[in-house]
């Protein structure tokens, strides 16, 4: 089965091209049960590890994956990219590429607004069981997404949540989605489940199973989004060799891990994945912000063939958006 999103800029429907998708159904449909080392291998950090050398780092690399077939097929942009063409001469450095963001991918000046952390693929939520976009674990566990630390889990009880999907086209630093105080970062071990829709399904909950990295923001600070404090979960998946924090306050320049205590300004680069595909989560707390009204109207097109609609039983498609696009209103 096809999997299928809507492009936010036009309203069409479009079709994903799936990284190894024969492999990643057989693997998740079939070998979880049948195959059950093989299933523990492929989400296994040394598979990750081994697959993303192999595709994106040895020195046949680009020809095995090709440098400019990936240009050509996935169809990268290279007029906004920082970097010549011609520097951009493996996988690896496509895949890390900086991109022209405040000519290419413009803000809104309102300080208020949600900002997209990605060039993604989302899906909003709720916990909240009273909400119209309620969905109980289905992408992940409320209670495990946060770690052991229960001080945050309870703060985001009945919140809102939207889950962003990186596949390996799209440009992979995130950046800030709103202006806050860090309180807190810190990183949970985990598997390497794919983020392909249909590993999703099958493998319940998997982004609260994921390595990930926590960082949870305050914005009711002086020049903050005034949205009550928001966890931004970065998920590594498939291939993700590590997360790099690396937060900068002008375009690129003089990049540095982001520690708590610091102030980090809506639609600034925080962090960069290396390599593959991954997933973003950001949680608020209840009653703080509402989506955009075209993302969650896409949710529950019928014109569009979504594996998440499938799998969970109920709307599932996902709008394809720009990082630093807004994505949420603080609400009044």
């Amino acid at each position: 089965m096809k999997h299928q999103y809507i492009q936010r800029k036009t309203g069409a429907v479009k079709t994903e091209k799936l990284f190894a998708d024969k492999l990643i159904n057989f693997i998740y449909s079939t070998a979880r049960e049948k195959v059950p080392t093989l299933y523990n291998a492929a989400a296994s950090a040394r598979m990750s590890a081994v697959l993303g050398y192999v595709n994106f780092s040895m020195a046949g690399g680009s020809r095995v994956t090709g440098a400019g077939k990936i240009i050509r097929e996935l169809g990268i942009d290279l007029a906004e990219c920082v970097d010549p063409p011609a520097a951009l001469d493996t996988p690896e450095k496509i895949f890390e590429r900086k991109i022209k963001y405040w000519d290419r991918r413009p803000m809104s000046i309102d300080p208020e607004t949600i900002a997209s952390p990605a060039d993604a693929k989302m899906i909003v939520g709720s916990f909240a069981q009273q909400a119209q976009i309620f969905l109980k674990e289905k992408f992940f566990s409320h209670d495990e997404l946060l770690g052991d630390k229960s001080q945050w889990t309870g703060v985001f009880s009945d919140g809102d949540f939207a889950v962003l999907r990186l596949t390996p086209e799209k440009y992979h630093y995130n950046h800030a989605p709103v202006t806050g105080k860090v309180l807190d970062i810190y990183e949970i071990g985990g598997c390497y489940h794919s983020c392909n829709p249909a590993a999703m399904v099958y493998a319940a909950t998997s982004l609260s199973k994921n390595k990930r990295v926590v960082t949870i923001i305050d914005t009711d600070i002086p020049g903050g989004s005034r949205v009550g404090r928001v966890a931004m979960i970065e998920v590594v998946a498939l291939m993700i060799g590590k997360i790099v924090q690396c937060y900068s306050d002008f375009q690129y320049d003089r990049p540095r891990p982001v520690e708590p205590g610091m102030v980090l300004e809506k639609g600034q680069p925080k962090s960069l994945y290396r390599p593959g595909s991954s997933v973003d989560v950001l949680v608020f707390q209840k009653d703080k912000i509402q989506f955009s009204p075209d993302i969650v109207s896409n949710m529950y097109r019928t014109d569009a063939q979504s594996r998440f609609s499938m799998g969970f039983g109920q709307p599932l498609v996902e709008t394809e958006v720009d990082v630093r696009s807004t994505i949420a209103f603080r609400r009044e």
